[in-house]
């Protein structure tokens, strides 16, 4: 297999609007092919992209090793350092996120629903791709494979813009995704990205590429997920913040809470559905309140509370206003006793982002409630946030997680990556 040339950082100079807008044309193109490609086809080209991209290794790795470079001598946080590193194991965990992708059942032309009217008309609604997705994405070099890989299980085509950060490791990924496409017969400009780190690429893919983009997807930080929103020219599956909440009912079991709050906060402390908010039932806060925050304290959490929580222990520091709306990403919690399930509901639906959000108890009806009436795109009973994953739910991986009400909410997978048209047969029908 020859070895990729991949030391061309930048697109060459030129009209970029133009350029930009070819390449939705090019996607446009070539999402009508993949639309219609049988399913052994893209699966296909998903395990030839899984083998490639263990087979260049070396070559992905050596430029991932360049951006973290660039990233050490530009002075970047080890936090975002630690989320563009690429090793053996995280490369080999991409390839098999791909291989995963491509086992899962093919959305496409599924049947949705199917009916008859009483004039004898059949009506079936049928899953069809969406057709061009965009992504823009910041430090995470595995965004490239997983985007591209949904997007191509789902029969769309896509269009990728890393980060600066991350331009390097996603132009190698996604020439990659390009040979396992085009081995397959596939068109390779299926999955394209943008080759330049220009910041008015943004702007143009936002603006919907003269028709070539049908949807934009965020991943990254605050400020892209809020320039996204507000300058997109086209629909949106995105989440802003990520503050999720557990709360500790009246009817919890304490060891369960001891175990799922640990988890649900400090497994993971960076990633969007880490819990930044406790509330405790103040039903239980005699006899759970402490341990739990003892815990976290132990634990290398720093707990921020009110004036119940400080009592209990002297390392906790008085948590402000803004505190409940803040969306931490580090070892730190916010913790509130709450006068019940109500008054939970309430702070939740206050605070809250709608992203996800839990209850620990062991009484049915508390359960009940809380997941019928938290609005939240994902609500777990007994379970840790750190389930928000499109992974976890079987979906091979994620696109990202989405918060608002149209289309696709929670975690955003393969079904989540089409729509739907009606196919209605008749043996002669007119309308009168």
């Amino acid at each position: 297999m020859p070895v990729l040339n991949l030391r061309t950082d930048f697109a060459p100079p030129g009209d970029l609007s133009e350029e930009m807008n070819a390449i939705g044309r090019r996607a446009r193109a070539a999402a009508r092919q993949i639309a219609l490609a049988p399913a052994h086809t893209k699966d296909t080209a998903l395990r030839l992209v899984s083998e490639r991209l263990r087979a260049e290794r070396d070559t992905i790795l050596a430029e991932n090793a360049r951006d973290v470079e660039a990233a050490r001598a530009a002075g970047q946080t080890q936090a975002l350092i630690d989320r563009l590193t690429l090793d053996a194991g995280r490369l080999n965990a991409i390839a098999d996120a791909v291989a995963k992708i491509g086992a899962l059942p093919d959305p496409v032309g599924r049947q949705i629903a199917a009916f008859e009217r009483p004039n004898g008309l059949l009506i079936e609604r049928i899953a069809v791709p969406l057709g061009v997705i965009g992504v823009i994405f910041e430090s995470r070099p595995n965004v490239t494979a997983d985007a591209g890989a949904l997007c191509l299980k789902a029969g769309n085509a896509a269009i990728l813009r890393a980060g600066s950060d991350s331009h390097r490791s996603a132009m190698a990924i996604a020439r990659v995704m390009r040979a396992g496409l085009e081995a397959a017969g596939l068109p390779g400009d299926a999955i394209q990205i943008v080759p330049t780190r220009d910041r008015a690429a943004v702007g143009a893919m936002l603006s919907g590429l003269d028709g070539g983009i049908d949807v934009i997807v965020p991943r990254g930080g605050r400020g892209l997920v809020e320039r996204v929103q507000a300058e997109a020219r086209v629909p949106v599956f995105a989440h802003l913040d990520g503050i999720c909440h557990v709360y500790v009912a009246a009817g919890a079991d304490l060891d369960m809470a001891l175990k799922v709050v640990l988890n649900s906060k400090m497994r993971r402390t960076g990633i969007c559905g880490a819990a930044e908010t406790l509330l405790v039932d103040r039903a239980c806060a005699e006899t759970h309140l402490a341990p739990l925050v003892k815990a976290l304290l132990d634990f290398g959490c720093a707990v921020r509370g009110d004036a119940a929580t400080q009592a209990v222990d002297g390392r906790v520091t008085a948590a402000s206003e803004a505190d409940w709306r803040t969306e931490y990403l580090d070892a730190i919690i916010a913790v509130r006793v709450v006068d019940g399930l109500d008054a939970a509901i309430e702070h939740i639906e206050t605070n809250g982002s709608h992203h996800t959000d839990a209850i620990i108890t062991d009484d049915m009806a508390e359960a009940t409630r809380f997941l019928a009436e938290v609005d939240s795109a994902i609500v777990t009973h007994n379970a840790s946030t750190q389930f928000a994953d499109g992974g976890e739910f079987g979906f091979g991986a994620e696109i990202g997680i989405a918060t608002g009400r149209m289309h696709a909410r929670g975690p955003v997978g393969v079904e989540q990556l089409t729509t739907f048209k009606y196919r209605v047969h008749g043996n002669g029908q007119t309308r009168p």
